[in-house]
């Protein structure tokens, strides 16, 4: 049961504008800290569930301002590959337990500030579409079961040498496509409730000022201090999650 208390709102509402910073403005690629953090106070499916119709509304507010400036041949074979991915979510879901899910939520925050520490540099070569598609069936994957996808996908797109608009558009397209196909399962598995309704009702408008705030953001704030922050917060919640997860 979701209890709207004090500590509910503490954590959820900087969760919400934290997600619609980043997906406003960051190419979506730390949204998925704010399931992370609501896992500390929420069950992992409360958490995703909950989260969900915020990031569709977040994807809405940000398709405007970016609209047709993504690139389209980068953004459809990762498409193409995504919603497989998002099936083989489907399947996790039905076999597994919150503690398993804990386990994989914390262990991509980790893998996710390693990665970013170890990236490639931008003179990385483009790599070929066939390469797209297979990090489209990653990034559906870990988008359905923890709403990560934007790692595996900023792999790929930062090899195509896009520029820094056209990596947040072409972000945004693709996980408003995603996202839309999760909800049907997410419905079907159970995962809404009236009480993730009331609350995403509660959440919206700071869902709406993360998204506004991002935009901004995109054109005016240093990306290495947001990231910097947003390693640190991910590095803690995510080893929280595994030491719950495994005792």
């Amino acid at each position: 049961m979701l209890e709207f208390n004090l500590l509910f709102f503490a954590v959820a509402i900087p969760a919400t504008v934290f997600a619609g910073i980043s997906k406003g403005g960051f190419g979506s690629g730390v949204a998925f800290a704010s399931s992370s953090i609501l896992a500390l106070i929420l069950t992992p499916t409360q958490a995703l569930a909950l989260m969900l119709p915020l990031l569709m509304l977040i994807d809405v507010a940000t398709l405007r301002p970016y609209w047709r400036r993504w690139s389209w041949p980068d953004a459809r074979v990762l498409i193409l590959g995504g919603v497989p991915g998002v099936v083989l979510g489907i399947w996790l879901f039905q076999v597994t337990n919150d503690d398993v899910l804990r386990l994989l939520i914390g262990a991509i925050s980790l893998a996710f500030v390693a990665w970013q520490m170890m990236k490639p540099p931008k003179a990385l070569h483009r790599l070929p579409a066939s390469a797209g598609v297979l990090a489209g069936i990653v990034a559906g994957f870990t988008s359905f079961v923890s709403h990560a996808g934007g790692p595996p996908a900023a792999v790929y797109l930062l090899s195509q040498r896009l520029t820094k608009t056209q990596f947040q558009a072409t972000t945004v397209l693709l996980f408003w496509i995603i996202n839309i196909a999760k909800f049907i399962p997410y419905a079907w598995l159970g995962l809404f409730t009236m009480q993730t309704t009331l609350a995403n009702l509660m959440l919206a408008p700071f869902a709406l000022l993360g998204a506004w705030l991002g935009v901004k953001a995109h054109h005016m704030v240093s990306e290495r201090l947001f990231f910097g922050v947003t390693y640190v917060l991910l590095s803690a919640t995510g080893g929280k999650l595994i030491w719950d997860a495994l005792n």
